[in-house]
């Protein structure tokens, strides 16, 4: 045999044994899988679409997005056409105050339209800590840090501060921003009914020991039912539980308090009682953005660990500037804005609630809900009120549970008492004539949900 060749014995040895072997079975390509890409399943679409559906069928005009084509105050246009707005919680009138406009024009000026940066790296200007240093300082508290959503601040900050090792307990009827930021931060969460103090320390009786720290939040004002906390009573809880407090001041600010300070100046409370003030620029402040105020170890330690504050740009020149002089025009308060707005809405509570209309929780705080029990009669009302001039807002499922549909009045300083007469006469004349169609609205009703 020549040297690198087979022998002819170990060949047909070889051959015989390929021959002997199954052939080779030839790959069959898999079933290309199907993947979900399309938005249209995404979940609760379907329901939107067949709602939508069901009110081009019905005729009802949706009472979402309307665009208001002015300066939106206690009076706006809507559609070419002048309108008294309950909608815009401009609280105290000074979105397009001269002062504050002038204030944001001249930081356009001087610092451009944005800060183009985080804070943390080379976002950081003079005015931020000069806001922030106010705030602090109306709230009689160390230190404040302003965000640059008032959403994203209850998700940054209790997202940080909280971990699994915790617990989170919130009013049933807390904002979404919190519950969100609870999701993200892991730790475990319980909810106490609206307002009922008796089932906190029942929850914080059963619980406390188990977590190493526990977070109470709560909302000084409820946007959507316009009551107050019982703010001592809180603060004695918490102190009795070894807890935080966190109070939500979104709609407080401006609004409580015999110089609209908060819920603090109306309770007659040490505000360094409570652990966290929250609070947004967009409503009172008549700018955006949201803030926490507190010890100053908390705002040091969310300045460098929250991702909303860290990963966000700063807050830009003009709507810090116009945040800032609101907040001034609202300590000096020279013209009486907030004794104006706490009379204007103690007249509306009163005119609404001489008109026969469920105005719910209630107490006379800049908010005022009609209460109407049905998301569709909601929408109708709404836009039969503004077809007779007057824009609100429906508040409907699942912002509120069905039964509990409304309509969701705004009182601000700037209302005058004609207009809120105006008003709760419109809304009582055309809830009246609902009631009297109520059957075929309970019959519209079933039809939009399907």
């Amino acid at each position: 045999m020549s040297k690198g060749r087979l022998s002819d014995a170990a060949l047909r040895s070889l051959i015989s044994e390929v021959r002997g072997k199954a052939p080779a079975a030839v790959p069959v390509a898999p079933e290309p899988r199907s993947y979900d890409t399309a938005f249209e399943t995404l979940p609760g679409y379907e329901t939107l679409r067949m709602q939508r559906a069901a009110a081009d069928l019905l005729g009802v005009a949706s009472p979402f997005f309307r665009t208001h084509e002015q300066r939106a105050g206690a009076v706006s246009r809507i559609a070419g056409r002048e309108v008294i707005n309950f909608a815009s919680y401009d609280y105290l009138g000074l979105n397009g105050h001269p002062a504050v406009a002038a204030a944001a024009k001249a930081a356009v000026d001087e610092f451009g339209t944005s800060v183009s940066a985080s804070r943390l790296v080379a976002g950081e200007r003079p005015f931020h800590a000069a806001l922030e240093r106010r705030l602090a300082e109306l709230h009689g508290v160390e230190d404040a840090v302003a965000f640059v959503s008032g959403h994203a601040t209850n998700v940054a900050a209790i997202g940080q501060i909280t971990g699994p090792a915790d617990l989170i307990v919130h009013d049933g009827l807390i904002h979404s921003s919190v519950i969100t930021g609870a999701q993200l931060s892991g730790a475990q969460r319980r909810s106490f009914p609206h307002n009922d103090l008796d089932s906190l320390e029942s929850i914080l009786t059963a619980e406390r020991d188990r977590w190493q720290r526990v977070l109470i939040v709560v909302e000084s004002l409820y946007s959507m039912d316009g009551d107050t906390i019982d703010l001592p009573r809180l603060v004695a809880i918490k102190q009795r539980f070894g807890a935080w407090l966190m109070v939500d001041e979104a709609h407080g600010l401006g609004v409580l308090g015999p110089t609209g300070r908060g819920i603090a100046e109306a309770s007659g409370i040490d505000p360094r009682q409570v652990d966290i003030w929250m609070g947004t620029m967009s409503k009172t402040l008549a700018s955006c953005g949201g803030y926490i105020a507190g010890p100053a170890a908390l705002v040091e330690y969310l300045k460098v660990m929250a991702s909303g504050f860290v990963y966000s740009v700063g807050m830009p020149a003009p709507a810090t500037m116009a945040a800032l002089t609101a907040l001034e025009l609202l300590i000096a308060d020279t013209d009486g804005r907030v004794a104006r707005l706490q009379a204007n809405s103690r007249y509306f509570l009163e005119q609404a609630r001489a008109a026969g209309l469920d105005t719910g929780l209630a107490q006379g705080h800049a908010i005022i809900p009609i209460i109407l029990g049905d998301s569709l009669q909601a929408v109708l009302l709404s836009n039969r009120l503004l077809e007779r001039g007057v824009n609100v807002s429906p508040i409907v499922h699942p912002a509120v549970p069905e039964k509990s549909a409304r309509l969701r009045c705004f009182v601000t300083s700037e209302h005058t008492h004609d207009q809120i007469d105006r008003a709760v006469a419109v809304i009582a004349e055309e809830r009246e004539k609902l009631l009297h169609e109520a059957p075929v609205a309970k019959r519209l009703s079933a039809a939009a949900r399907g």
